[in-house]
C-alpha cells in the first residue's frame, strides 16, 4: 500500500483493533499501584514530585480523549528508569502494548532532555566566547544556520516518527502541559529553553493534532515566562474594564440566546474564553491597539445542524452591524489542522465591536478534544478527511493519525508504515536532522556540510565509534570524525557496499570526482600542448591566442578538451601552422581511387562527385549509419568525419569552402556484407582487480572483435579504450549498454 493513499474503512480499523491488548477496566489503578513505592520519593528535574506529576497527567489526558489505557502508561513511563529490564517486567505485568509505549515514551523524554542540556551548553559556550570576543552586543542579531532554521519543524515531525505510535506524542504533550502548569503555580521561572519549546514545537504540535485547549493553555503559560511583562501588560489591560465588559457581553449572550429560541433554533450561548498569547499575536501581526482587537468580547454559538450555523449567521447579521471584513466561513472551507466554525465580527448599537463564533456541537467537540467523531474513511479522498484538505503530505499523514487516535487504536500495520521513508537524528551539538530511512553516518555528515562528508573518516554513534556504513535508527546522536583534508572515496559509490542512501550525497560525492577528473583531464592536456609547443618553437604563444583560435573561452577548457581527447593534438598543430592559401576548386588535384567503383559503391559517395579518393578520420572513426561530412584534403582526397568530430568543427571554423555534402553508400557491392569499421569505445571505471576482464567478456559476449586496449590508473580511476570492429554503430551502442552494466563502470562513451 502506498503511504499516501488513504486505508479503506474497514481493514485499516479491525487491523488497528486487532492489535490492541485485551481490555482492563483495572489497569489505570493497577498501574497507579504498581508505580507509587517507585515514584513517592522521586522529584523531576523540575523539582516536582514525579507522582504527583502522573497524577496530573492521567487528568490532562482524560481531557484530551485518551482511553484509561493511555492514562496508565502515565505511571509506566516514570516507572522505566528504576526497572532493570522495563520492557520485559512491564510486559509480563501489564502486557506487549503497555510496556511498548511507556518504553518509547521515556526514551523520548531522555533524549528531549538530552537535546535541550546540549543546546544549552553550546549556547552558554557561544555566549562566553562571544563575551570573549567582545562581540556580545552583536549576538542577538547572528543569522541563523540552515540547521537551526529547520530545528523547530525538524523537533516537531520527530516527536510523531520517532516511536510510531501517537499515545507517545499524546504522554508528551500531557507531561510538558503539567510541568507547565507546575511552574504557574509554584511561581517558579522554567528554563528559558523550556518554555521556548513549548511555544514552538509542542503548543503548534498540539494545534496540528486539533487539540485546541491544550495548544491555548500552552502559549499562555510559555508566553507568561518569556515575556512576563508583556503578559502582564494585556493582563491588566483585561482586567480594567472586566465588569462593564461581561455586563455588556452577558445582556447580548442572554438577548441572543432568546432570540434564537424564539425563531425555533435549539442554541447554546456562551462566553468565548479570551487567550493571551492570541491577543498579543493578533495586535502584533496586524499592528492593531489592544482597544482594537474586537474578539475581546465574545461570544459561541453552539447549534445541532449546519444549516443551523447559517440560520444563527443571518440572524445576528439583520439585527447588528457586521464588520464585513472581519467574517470568515471555516465551514464551507476548514482549516488544513480540521478547524470548522463561522467567524463574524459586530457592532451594536452604541458601536461596541465583539466577535461571534458559531459551530455545530460535533465541530465544537472537535475543537476543544482533537477528535471528531463523525470523521470516518469512507469519507475521505484527495482532498483529506471528512472534507477537511490537507495543506501537505505531512499533514495528510497527521489526519490519518488523529483518525486513527479516535478509535484508540494502536498506531501499528498501515498507520506504522506512514514514517518509514525518514529518521531522525542528532548532531553533538542537539540540532535534529532528517534522513531518509537507511540513511548512514555518512549521509549524515554530508547532511550537515558537504566539506564534512568529503572529510569523513569516522563516526560515533550514541558515544561508540561504528564503521560508516552502519544503518542510523531515529533518536541517536552522530558525531562525525573528520580529517583536516582529503577527499571522498570511491568505495562510497559502490550501492554493494552501503556507505550512502541518500541521492543528494550521492551527488556530492560525484560531483567532487567529476572536478578531480577535470583538474587532471586540463593538467594533461596542458602538458601534451606545452610538448607540441616546444617541438614546433612556438613556446612564445599566448596559451590565451592559441584557445581563442580554436574555438575555447579560456586556456582551461582546452586543457580539459585535449586531455578527455575530444579535441586531438593534430588540430591544435594545424591551428600552430600558417594559413594556407586555399587553392580555387580546379586547382585541387585529387586522385581517382584504385578501384573507385568498388570503393565508392561499397563505402562512401561524394555528393555531386563521382570517383574520389576518400578516407575514414582517424580522430573520430565514423561507422555506417553515423552522420558523415567530408573535408578536401590537400593530394589525400576527402577526409570522412562524423559530423558532430571537434576536430573537423576546428577544420570548418579554417577552411569553411572545403567542405563536402558526402553519405554512405546504399549499394552493396561484392564482399560488402563482411566490412567492418573500427570504432573506438572510451570507458571511466573504478580501478579494482579484474575490471579489464570483465569489460572484455562483455565485447566478446556481443560477438564484438576488440583489435587494441589503452589503459591509464590514475587515483584509483579506470580510463580505457577500446578499439573494436563493428559492421555499424547500432552495435556499438548496444555494446556500451552491456558494458555500464559492469560492477564499477561510472561512464561509457564513444569517442
Amino acid at each position: 500500500m502506498n503511504p499516501s493513499d488513504p486505508p479503506s474503512s474497514g481493514t485499516a480499523i479491525a487491523a488497528a483493533l486487532s492489535a490492541r491488548e485485551p481490555a482492563d477496566d483495572q489497569a489505570l489503578a493497577r498501574a497507579r499501584a504498581f508505580a507509587e513505592p517507585l515514584l513517592t520519593a522521586s522529584q523531576l528535574d523540575t523539582g516536582e514530585n514525579t507522582l504527583a506529576h502522573a497524577d496530573a497527567m492521567v487528568g490532562i489526558l482524560a481531557l484530551m480523549g485518551g482511553s484509561p489505557e493511555m492514562q496508565a502508561a502515565a505511571y509506566l513511563v516514570y516507572a522505566c528508569q528504576y526497572l532493570q529490564r522495563p520492557q520485559e517486567i512491564i510486559a509480563k505485568a501489564f502486557g506487549d502494548s503497555y510496556a511498548h509505549v511507556a518504553v518509547e515514551t521515556h526514551k523520548l523524554l531522555q533524549l528531549q532532555r538530552q537535546a535541550r542540556l546540549k543546546a544549552a551548553q553550546v549556547r552558554l559556550e557561544r555566549e562566553l566566547a562571544q563575551q570573549q570576543s567582545g562581540f556580545v552586543a552583536n549576538a542577538a542579531k547572528a543569522q541563523p544556520s540552515e540547521l537551526d532554521a529547520s530545528q523547530t519543524e525538524n523537533v516537531r515531525k520527530m516527536l510523531l516518527a520517532f516511536s510510531r505510535d501517537l499515545r507517545v506524542v499524546m504522554l508528551r504533550l500531557a507531561s510538558r502541559l503539567q510541568t507547565l502548569r507546575y511552574h504557574a503555580a509554584a511561581r517558579k521561572l522554567p528554563e528559558r529553553a523550556l518554555a521556548q519549546e513549548s511555544l514552538h514545537i509542542f503548543a503548534p504540535l498540539a494545534n496540528r493534532l486539533g487539540i485546541w485547549q491544550i495548544k491555548w493553555e500552552m502559549e499562555d503559560l510559555s508566553f507568561r515566562f518569556l515575556e512576563p511583562d508583556t503578559y502582564k501588560q494585556i493582563a491588566r489591560l483585561l482586567d480594567e474594564k472586566r465588569v462593564e465588559r461581561e455586563s455588556h457581553v452577558e445582556q447580548v449572550r442572554l438577548d441572543l440566546e432568546a432570540a434564537l429560541q424564539a425563531q425555533g433554533i435549539q442554541a447554546s450561548v456562551q462566553g468565548r474564553p479570551k487567550h493571551i498569547y492570541s491577543i498579543v499575536k493578533k495586535m502584533r501581526g496586524k499592528s492593531l491597539d489592544f482597544d482594537q482587537v474586537f474578539d475581546i468580547r465574545a461570544l459561541r454559538v453552539v447549534v445541532p445542524a449546519v444549516d443551523d450555523c447559517y440560520a444563527v449567521l443571518a440572524w445576528v447579521h439583520s439585527h447588528f452591524s457586521p464588520v464585513s471584513e472581519e467574517f470568515d466561513d471555516y465551514i464551507a472551507k476548514p482549516k488544513p489542522n480540521g478547524y470548522q466554525s463561522l467567524h463574524t465580527v459586530v457592532r451594536d448599537a452604541q458601536g461596541r465591536a465583539f466577535e461571534i463564533q458559531i459551530r455545530t456541537q460535533a465541530m465544537h467537540d472537535h475543537a476543544e478534544h482533537g477528535v471528531a467523531a463523525h470523521w470516518a474513511y469512507k469519507e475521505a479522498g484527495s482532498k483529506g478527511y471528512a472534507g477537511v484538505s490537507a495543506s501537505s503530505d505531512y499533514d495528510a499523514k497527521i489526519a490519518v493519525l488523529r483518525q486513527l487516535l479516535a478509535w484508540q487504536s494502536d498506531l501499528s500495520g498501515e498507520a506504522s508504515q506512514l514514517f518509514d521513508d525518514c529518521i531522525y537524528v542528532l548532531t553533538p551539538q542537539a540540532a535534529i536532522v532528517e534522513l531518509p530511512q537507511g540513511a548512514t553516518p555518512l549521509d549524515f555528515a554530508y547532511t550537515v556540510h558537504t566539506t564534512l562528508g568529503h572529510r569523513c573518516r569516522g563516526a560515533r554513534v550514541d558515544g561508540a565509534m561504528v564503521t560508516l556504513n552502519t544503518p542510523l535508527r531515529s533518536g541517536q546522536t552522530v558525531e562525525v570524525v573528520a580529517a583536516k583534508e582529503g577527499g571522498p572515496s570511491r568505495d562510497w559509490l559502490n550501492p554493494e557496499l552501503g556507505y550512502l542512501v541518500s541521492h543528494r550525497a550521492k551527488s556530492k560525492v560525484r560531483a567532487w570526482f567529476n572536478a578531480l577528473a577535470a583538474e587532471d583531464n586540463a593538467a594533461r592536456g596542458r602538458d601534451a600542448i606545452e610538448r607540441l609547443l616546444q617541438r614546433e618553437g612556438k613556446t612564445a604563444l599566448r596559451h590565451e591566442e592559441l584557445a581563442a583560435g580554436l574555438g575555447f573561452e579560456t586556456p582551461q577548457a582546452l586543457f580539459e578538451s585535449v586531455g578527455k581527447e575530444e579535441t586531438s593534438l593534430r588540430a591544435v598543430e594545424q591551428q600552430l601552422k600558417p594559413q594556407e592559401l586555399v587553392p580555387e576548386p580546379d586547382e585541387v588535384v585529387i586522385r581517382k581511387a584504385r578501384g573507385a567503383e568498388k570503393s565508392s559503391s561499397g563505402g562512401v559517395l561524394v555528393v555531386g562527385v563521382d570517383s574520389l579518393l576518400t578516407q575514414l578520420a582517424r580522430c573520430c572513426k565514423p561507422a555506417p549509419p553515423d552522420e558523415i561530412r567530408g573535408f578536401v584534403t590537400r593530394g589525400k582526397g576527402v577526409s570522412i568525419h562524423r559530423s558532430d568530430c571537434p576536430d573537423f568543427g576546428h577544420l570548418v571554423r579554417r577552411h569553411p569552402d572545403r567542405v563536402l555534402d558526402v553519405q554512405w553508400s546504399g549499394a552493396k557491392g561484392k564482399g560488402a556484407e563482411s566490412a567492418v569499421y573500427p570504432v573506438d569505445v572510451a570507458v571511466e571505471a573504478q580501478d579494482r582487480q579484474g575490471l579489464l576482464r570483465d569489460i572484455s567478456d562483455a565485447f566478446s559476449r556481443e560477438k564484438i572483435n576488440v583489435i587494441g586496449v589503452q589503459t591509464q590508473s590514475v587515483r584509483g580511476v579506470a580510463w580505457m579504450t577500446f578499439t573494436v570492429e563493428v559492421t555499424d554503430s547500432m552495435r556499438v551502442a548496444r555494446v556500451m549498454s552491456a558494458v555500464s552494466d559492469v560492477p564499477g563502470v561510472q561512464r561509457v562513451w564513444r569517442r
